[in-house]
């Protein structure tokens, strides 16, 4: 009986050791691909945290952080406010970029090496390749696909694993209820070529971005030509949002043709008359915006890693939809990829952002405008 019981007990020992090692196991095996993604980045010459609360305690002693960004400046309160209430000891300012003027100008500083105050920066699209040669070699990708960092992985550039685009531009039509009775608003982007929009009746912006996003799904062929019919419709050339809304909110215009929904959603909450109505339609054009990274000369590092996780949180995220609104990612935990479930969209990311000057230089061109001759 004796010996039965010692051999249960010796059993017994053997599978508790067994279970112990392979919770071990188990454990070391995150920790196991942590490490080699780490030494993969640092193969490639970028920069590696494994631990997360490094990260936070070497931001501690930094202390402070530096950051210029696109973002409606109505926005930087509420973030930097909520950034200071997960990281009360980091002093953050946020200042406003804006215009293609003053990225030229950024984007010529960095280049000349006396732009050394800042710890975060915006990448224009415009000069999207230029700005981020410019990037501190970290690999954000990676740490968020180590869950280092949280950030969705889709939001990060697979090509060079620094920039996070912290936000997406929607489109949608515009128009004037008053204007355009209800059987009659576009459910699909032929629907504007129709007769009745012909001749000083449709608004169309001459910076193209909402258009450039349709070459994703649609093919540059089908746009272009689109482009060309848009021009054979004699419509109004805007350039930019807000004066063009307006324009339609007061009945000067009926519709505009496709605008920034977060634009048009913004300008319905000033229009006292109500009759400003923004629609989406099918396929959805969209594109990432508000492309972050940290800038080589950075001395707040870790403070600004911290900075584009929260930006890509949801408290980040909230804050876009709620002051921009409807801005938020589509890779994000936001109202804007809630509101696309089940639709068609056309997304321009960072598999195709590189292509949007080019994308937008045809579409001007299918529209046609008078070039300057040299006699």
């Amino acid at each position: 009986m004796k010996v039965v019981l010692f051999m249960r007990f010796v059993a017994l020992v053997v599978l508790v050791s067994w279970i112990d090692s392979s919770h071990a196991f188990g454990a070391a095996a995150p920790s196991t691909a942590l490490m080699k993604a780490k030494q993969e980045a640092e193969a490639k010459g970028f920069a590696f945290e494994t631990n997360r609360d490094e990260i936070i305690a070497k931001a501690k002693k930094e202390g402070k952080l530096r950051a210029l960004s696109s973002l409606d400046p109505g926005s930087f309160k509420p973030m930097a406010d909520s950034f200071k209430k997960k990281y009360p000891f980091i002093d953050i300012q946020i200042q406003e970029i804006t215009g293609t003027e003053a990225l030229q100008r950024h984007l010529l500083e960095l280049k000349a090496g006396t732009l050394k105050d800042w710890d975060v920066l915006h990448a224009s699209e415009d000069s999207y390749n230029d700005f981020t040669t410019h990037a501190m070699k970290l690999d954000v990708l990676g740490m968020a696909e180590q869950g280092v960092l949280k950030i969705n992985p889709k939001m990060i550039d697979p090509e060079n694993r620094t920039v996070v685009a912290v936000a997406s531009g929607l489109c949608a039509v515009a128009y004037n209820k008053t204007l355009v009775p209800p059987d009659r608003v576009p459910n699909q982007l032929e629907d504007v070529l129709r007769p009745e929009f012909k001749g000083k009746k449709l608004v169309v912006d001459i910076r193209p971005h909402c258009m450039s996003a349709l070459m994703v799904a649609q093919g540059e062929e089908w746009v272009v030509n689109y482009a060309r019919k848009l021009r054979e419709q004699e419509p109004v050339w805007v350039r930019g949002n807000t004066r063009a809304l307006t324009s339609i909110s007061v009945g000067e215009y009926p519709m505009h043709q496709l605008t920034n929904y977060h634009s048009c959603v913004r300008a319905t909450w000033k229009d006292k008359s109500k009759n400003l109505t923004c629609k989406i339609i099918e396929p959805v054009s969209i594109r990432i915006q508000e492309p972050d990274f940290v800038v080589k000369s950075a001395t707040n590092v870790n403070a600004a890693l911290l900075f584009l996780e929260h930006q890509a949180s949801p408290e980040g995220q909230k804050i876009l939809d709620e002051i921009e609104p409807m801005k938020s990612s589509i890779f994000g935990p936001g109202q804007v990829s809630k509101l696309l479930q089940g639709k068609k969209i056309s997304l321009n990311d960072f598999r195709t952002y590189h292509k949007t000057q080019g994308w937008m230089k045809a579409i001007v061109e299918a529209y046609g405008f008078p070039k300057a001759e040299i006699r």
